[in-house]
């Protein structure tokens, strides 16, 4: 069987790292890790890893990116960022930085990706939205991005759904990772009480999800986003 290649935005570190490592113990993959950089990152001198050094938020340099690492079989934008500022004092450099981030460069990451996955028949895309996107969120652009990736993914797998590519997204609540150093330790506290057990996702869990679906869901789950919120936002 033929080498797979999995492209994984901030694949470095948080859910993006467990996600590597999972692609890695399956076996069979050619894991390309995208991130600014590769601080401590523990998996770099695995041989199935290659890591490409790159500010998504530089969306007019995407295609040559892409097209240096050549053919994709499945794109999991992961890659994301969160301000947590309020919304009358969001300054415009970091509005423009969390949409470019956030919103326009997993768009132009399908973009590239579309037509070989459309020539081949095939292809698998996860996006990693958030529970912010459904429910609304103190930082304002925040929510405000995450709802357009729920959306993007909808709108991307009626495009691309019937060509045979198959474009899902999971929704998580606040996960236990380099993120949550950010949110007030009030609004953690009211979290931990909304959900059933008391405690934040873990990066592994919501990784696994995004893994099944990048690899092993039916291919007739398409254009759906998955909640991982522990019933902080039942329905």
């Amino acid at each position: 069987m033929a080498q797979k290649t999995v492209l994984i935005t901030g694949g470095n570190k948080g859910i993006g790292l467990e996600l590597s490592r999972k692609f890695i113990r399956r076996g069979g993959y050619r894991v390309v890790v995208v991130a600014r950089d590769f601080k401590d990152f523990t998996l770099k001198l695995i041989q199935d890893v290659e890591c490409v050094r790159f500010d998504l938020t530089d969306i007019a340099a995407i295609p040559a990116m892409i097209a240096q690492v050549g053919e994709i079989d499945i794109l999991i934008n992961n890659a994301g960022m969160m301000h947590a500022l309020p919304y009358n004092d969001y300054p415009e450099e970091k509005k423009e930085q969390i949409i470019k981030l956030n919103l326009e460069a997993p768009v132009a990451l399908i973009r590239e990706v579309a037509p070989q996955m459309i020539e081949k028949g095939k292809g698998r895309i996860v996006n990693n939205a958030s529970i912010a996107g459904q429910i609304g969120h103190p930082d304002l652009w925040y929510g405000i991005t995450k709802a357009g990736m729920i959306n993007m993914t909808k709108s991307f797998a009626k495009i691309l759904g019937p060509q045979g590519v198959v474009v899902n997204a999971v929704a998580a609540g606040p996960v236990d990772t380099e993120m949550l150093a950010i949110i007030p330790e009030a609004r953690k506290k009211a979290i931990k009480e909304a959900v059933f057990t008391g405690r934040f996702a873990r990066a592994d869990e919501v990784a696994e999800a995004m893994f099944w679906l990048a690899t092993d869901s039916p291919e007739y789950i398409n254009g759906t986003c998955i909640d991982i919120n522990n019933g902080a936002f039942p329905r």
